[in-house]
């Protein structure tokens, strides 16, 4: 065996998709215990496991879906389908990453634990049946990132957490998610149904409505969270970060439908420095109205 297997393995296990378990400081964040030492200690330990339990579905999607990746015009050049990386590795990396996924998730908080192995079932479930369901496939994405939320919920004390974020949460995700599937969709062209089934339901005129609704749902839900949530200060100062949500949703958009880009949003995340602005921005607002503000 190569001693050059363990790159090709780190690079199956996605540590770029990592970014998207940052959702589990949200609680934290917007329950103004950023603060809180011990708690944000349990935080993290979370986001560990979560980024371990993300790379075991990474490794074991790979495996699945090895033949229609290899007949995939991007996905063909990740390890496994390309062959830098042997299914026996890739195998045994899953095996080990579930042993020691669940004990320490059991330690930090049996409800931790329980929302961690439903995002594993769940996730199973996708990558077995419901990722070929058109509108059904784009829900479960969107559940895995409010799962995230749910997972940093369970490790801390909440005292104020408005279940607006939840619902926030869940437009964000379905937006994100149809706007990959539009990608997807105009990347791979006539032969989208060959590479992946569930285009085969799907129009771009279909997935450009869609969009519209979850896009604007999305900024109406956070908009109703800045006035009405039980912890926001009273001076509505929390309404001032909206610009940021708006235009963060239109230039993902922007680059979606203009850029052609999208179908993998982290990749966007990590490339486009307006949007990474945007976010930078709307999180020290949040910071500074939370935490200096004496609103």
């Amino acid at each position: 065996m190569s001693r050059s297997w363990w790159k090709p393995l780190f690079k199956t296990m996605r540590p770029r998709q990592w970014l998207k378990n940052g959702l589990l400081f949200i609680a934290l964040i917007f329950d103004k215990q950023l603060t809180n030492w011990p708690a944000l200690g349990r935080i993290a330990l979370g986001f560990v496991v979560f980024c371990l339990l993300s790379s075991l579905i990474y490794i074991t999607n790979d495996l699945v879906d090895l033949e229609a990746d290899r007949n995939h015009p991007q996905k063909r050049l990740r390890p496994l389908p390309s062959g830098q990386l042997a299914v026996s590795v890739a195998r045994n990396a899953g095996i080990i990453l579930t042993l020691i996924i669940f004990i320490p998730a059991a330690l930090l908080s049996l409800n931790f634990a329980i929302v961690a192995l439903l995002y594993l079932l769940l996730n199973l479930a996708y990558s077995a049946r419901l990722k070929h369901t058109p509108i059904l496939d784009v829900m479960v994405l969107a559940s895995f990132y409010v799962l995230r939320v749910g997972a940093g919920v369970s490790l801390i004390v909440v005292h104020r957490f408005s279940p607006w974020l939840y619902v926030f949460t869940t437009f964000l995700a379905l937006y994100l998610g149809i706007g990959k599937r539009r990608a997807e969709l105009a990347l791979l062209a006539d032969e989208a149904n060959s590479h992946r089934k569930v285009l085969e339901g799907y129009t771009l005129p279909l997935l450009d409505q869609l969009i519209i609704i979850v896009s604007s749902s999305a900024i109406i839900t956070y908009s109703l969270y800045t006035f009405s949530a039980p912890n926001v200060p009273a001076n509505h100062t929390m309404m001032l970060t909206i610009p940021f949500v708006i235009y963060g949703i239109f230039r993902y958009l922007y680059l979606v439908q203009v850029n052609h880009r999208g179908g993998e949003p982290e990749e966007v995340l990590l490339s486009d420095r307006p949007l990474q602005a945007t976010i930078l921005l709307w999180g020290l607002a949040i910071v500074a109205i939370f935490y200096l503000s004496p609103g």
